[in-house]
């Protein structure tokens, strides 16, 4: 049995998601998931962290420059944005009518959709 290998946990954001950042320079920004770097526990949200990329001339880009892009975020630093409020929540697990398991807003009780 290996020693050094690591158990991939479970985010409670997914892509799609509106998100409210809660910490860092892009404090109180809400945007989209674009993307969910699962095994860095990072997450890329649409606006939020933009970094200045300087870019050398190529063929999609003939000039070069700086180019603005969104950079990973650490997942605790999120808050999913509650659908009914508007307002950021904790996301909790709960059993539907129908017995299938979906992520709800801890606050208003509503489900989380994408």
């Amino acid at each position: 049995m290996e020693k050094n290998k690591k158990v991939q946990s479970k985010l409670k954001i997914r892509k799609g998601d509106l998100v409210q950042v809660i910490a860092g320079d892009s404090k109180g920004k809400q945007g989209k998931v674009l993307e969910v770097l699962l095994k860095e526990n990072r997450v890329v949200v649409e606006g939020a962290n933009m970094v200045s990329r300087h870019t050398k001339p190529n063929a999609a880009n003939p000039n070069g420059g700086i180019i603005k892009k969104e950079a990973p975020i650490h997942v605790s630093n999120l808050m999913v944005v509650d659908p009914k409020t508007g307002k950021p929540t904790r996301v909790g697990r709960q059993k539907n009518a129908e017995g299938k398991l979906v992520r709800i807003a801890k606050k208003s009780g509503e489900e989380i959709k994408q």
